[in-house]
């Protein structure tokens, strides 16, 4: 069509124009026949992560540091990767893990006696829900008050999303990082006010906690966006696997770190001030975080995408993106609510508290590694589709199995259930998000990743509202069991399994930003 051989001249135009013009020469073409003279099925492209401090095109590195050169069509125009791209991201996961550990260590007291369920038990971020009795008499209120504390971060994140795409949209992931640091900092320190007023105040922590609520959809829809300006096609997958989960690996440190900090009631504001001081050192580097590299990083960094209107059009015209968001959303809303309620379901079973914690410390730990050995392999493979149409029964067969796990009495059954979700789970997150921009382009990656993170938190929020809803009273057998919340989760969960099977047999799946790349968009047949 000719309207997409106007917007592919366009891109290679851009690409040119911000390229250092000795990079793009071979013998005497010019670097408009270079680009334009090749038919697209013959351009060959090699991308590469080979240090070179500027050698290979003769040019100097430039002042953001050192650079790896990625050639690209046959050696014939390269484009950099710079290393100051691993300051951006290492800010992106440093505040990643701080607003997971952030938004979890308000609970300013012990749990009860009769309510043990102590802070290494479940995910920081939702440990108001374990300490709800003790955390209302502290601050002379309710449990059913103290509960919102933990959930309500995950309505601030649906609150904040549409202002996360509009961000991460015109502004780019360095001011959606700036976003989320003011965020982080006001946040922490208003709750600290909060536990040193006499009495301590309520409302000044539920506000602290909603603003770190309203940072969170900043850092966590960032990484695909930061990936696809600063990372080629051979590094993008892993990029985004390593910031998107620093969140639950933050969850995890304050798992570990917490009950140090806070032995008794009154070691707590202390330990608000300790994590509000570590917040704030991991925040200000964010200042200095350049918003895109001097030049770009492959052929698709120098797509400028559609507008809102045209974004939101575009999406909801996408049969794709529905399939997608459905199965995305779903679990990683029951991974929120099985991992906040872990303790609640294994300890009526004669399981304590520690092996409860160790459970959920396998589920994220398993996770983490499962993504650190499969997130390269799909950055050289590419197989996402195939990849998630094998993860996705294999979560909803984990979900199922675990209904009669606690029941084994036995912590072999958990653990190794545990294990194999965390896997896929965390595994098909990165992949997940990078397959969704392939099959969203020209949509740019911020508006499908914040909606997907959005669906997951929101029906996060309402799985763990049901599933309490859903437990059995003091004559249940046994007392206080979960078994049908974890019957609902299964249902659920295999409801959800067809949308992932139907990927690329309804709708039209295509890679276009991968096939930019490769110097050979997909021309359509005829006008």
């Amino acid at each position: 069509m000719h309207g997409d051989q106007a917007i592919r001249h366009h891109t290679h135009s851009e690409a040119e124009r911000l390229l250092p013009r000795d990079s793009m020469e071979m013998g005497n073409m010019s670097p408009q026949q270079t680009m334009e003279d090749k038919h697209p099925s013959q351009v060959e492209e090699r991308y590469t992560d080979e240090q070179s401090n500027g050698e290979a095109s003769g040019s100097p590195p430039s002042a953001a540091g050192e650079e790896e050169v990625a050639p690209m069509n046959g050696g014939n125009t390269e484009y950099r990767v710079y290393k100051i791209r691993w300051f951006g991201l290492t800010q992106l996961i440093l505040l990643n893990i701080v607003v997971s550990w952030d938004v979890s260590t308000s609970p300013p007291t012990l749990p009860s006696s009769q309510d043990v369920q102590w802070l290494t038990s479940i995910p920081q971020w939702l440990s108001f829900s374990a300490v709800a009795n003790t955390a209302a008499d502290f601050y002379s209120t309710n449990p059913s008050i103290i509960n919102w504390l933990s959930t309500g971060f995950l309505f601030a994140f649906v609150a904040a999303a549409p202002s996360t795409i509009w961000t991460l949209h015109t502004g780019g992931p360095r001011l959606a990082i700036i976003v989320a640091s003011v965020l982080i900092l006001l946040g922490n320190w208003v709750r600290y006010s909060g536990t040193r007023t006499s009495p301590p105040s309520f409302g000044l922590t539920m506000f602290g906690q909603i603003l770190i609520g309203f940072a969170q959809p900043f850092v966590l829809s960032a990484p695909t966006r930061y990936s696809d300006i600063w990372f080629t096609p051979s590094g993008r997958v892993s990029a985004t696997a390593i910031a998107s989960l620093a969140n639950p690996f933050g969850g995890a440190l304050g798992q570990l770190i917490n009950p140090f900090l806070a032995s008794k009631a009154s070691d707590v504001p202390n330990m608000v001030l300790y994590v509000a001081i570590i917040s704030t050192v991991a925040s200000i580097p964010s200042f200095f975080i350049p918003s895109k590299p001097p030049t770009p990083v492959s052929p698709s960094s120098t797509h400028i995408a559609p507008g809102m209107r045209e974004t939101i059009n575009l999406l909801g015209k996408n049969p794709t993106f529905y399939l997608l968001l459905l199965p995305f959303a779903v679990y990683v809303g029951f991974f929120n609510s099985l991992s906040s309620l872990l303790t609640q379901i294994m300890t009526p079973y004669g399981f304590s508290e520690t092996e409860s914690g160790i459970a959920g410390a396998v589920l994220i730990l398993v996770g983490l590694v499962s993504a650190a050995i499969t997130s390269p392999i799909m950055d050289r493979t590419k197989a996402y589709l195939l990849f998630i149409k094998t993860s996705v029964p294999l979560i909803a067969l984990c979900y199922l199995a675990f209904i009669w796990a606690p029941g084994t009495r036995s912590l072999v059954a958990p653990y190794i259930i545990l294990a194999i979700l965390g896997a896929a789970s965390f595994s098909l997150v990165p992949v997940a998000l990078e397959w969704l921009v392939e099959v969203t382009w020209p949509v740019g990656p911020e508006a499908g990743s914040t909606i997907c993170w959005t669906g997951g938190q929101l029906l996060g929020g309402i799985f763990i509202v049901v599933s309490d809803a859903l437990k059995a009273g003091s004559g249940g057998k046994p007392p206080f069991t979960m078994g049908k919340a974890l019957i609902f989760q299964a249902v659920v969960s295999a409801a959800a399994v067809p949308c992932a099977m139907c990927l690329g047999l309804v709708g039209k799946v295509t890679r276009g930003r991968l096939e930019v790349d490769k110097g050979a968009a997909t021309e359509e047949q005829g006008d």
